[in-house]
């Protein structure tokens, strides 16, 4: 299991199925943001992280261009993450409330973190193809992953990448706090996105995110 997700990581990063994303996670990589003008970004394929043992997944959209295309782990280093490691760690999922770098200390408790599109795609829209290129990435982090009983998805698109692989018919509507039982068990949890747009907006505020998380918790213990 463990070698198997190991072997996962190693196929992303290395990953080059995708011209368009390839040349613009490299682009990002090279031209940089003035404010990491000075750090070395990643510039690969982002593998999940977390603990082997998970029985909560959370599943984002993609990269972020500038932070975990910089880092090299999902959700690290932008303003999303820091939304994110807060409220898992808030929830027991965490040892820390913040990541900023892959060796901040960060280690996960009972949880995955993960995206169903491997790179950082232009404008965070990644194109059908290159989410069809991703899908069998995602399915062995499912298999990989033989404790689950959780996954919360952010975002539609995360939902919706969620609901096609668990093969959930009819799809349900995606709404933050929907839940969903499959035929297997697994609960699939729905929460708005932790982008900057949702959150300076306040369509997402924390104890909102807390609810799905609390909730998470009750179901894996």
């Amino acid at each position: 299991m463990v070698q198997d997700l190991l072997q996962l990581a190693n196929d992303v990063t290395d990953c080059r199925a995708c011209p368009r994303l390839v040349s613009w996670r490299e682009e990002v990589a090279a031209v940089k943001r003035a404010s990491f003008i000075d750090e070395d970004y990643w510039g690969r394929g982002v593998p999940g992280f977390g603990d082997p043992l998970a029985r909560l997944m959370v599943a984002g959209l993609a990269p972020a261009a500038h932070g975990a295309n910089r880092t090299g782990r999902m959700f690290t280093g932008d303003r999303s993450g820091d939304w994110l490691y807060r409220a898992l760690w808030r929830a027991g999922f965490a040892n820390q409330p913040e990541s900023t770098d892959v060796n901040d200390g960060l280690v996960l408790d009972g949880a995955w973190v993960t995206s169903p599109v491997k790179c950082a795609p232009p404008e965070n829209k990644p194109s059908a193809d290159e989410r069809a290129n991703c899908r069998p990435f995602f399915a062995r982090e499912f298999d990989g992953l033989t404790q689950l009983k959780v996954v919360v998805a952010l975002g539609g698109i995360g939902f919706s990448a969620v609901a096609r692989h668990l093969d959930i018919s009819p799809r349900p509507r995606f709404g933050h706090g929907a839940e969903v039982v499959t035929s297997t068990g697994l609960v699939v949890l729905a929460s708005f996105h932790v982008s900057q747009l949702n959150t300076f907006t306040g369509r997402l505020t924390e104890p909102m995110l807390d609810s799905v998380f609390s909730r998470a918790r009750e179901i894996t213990g």
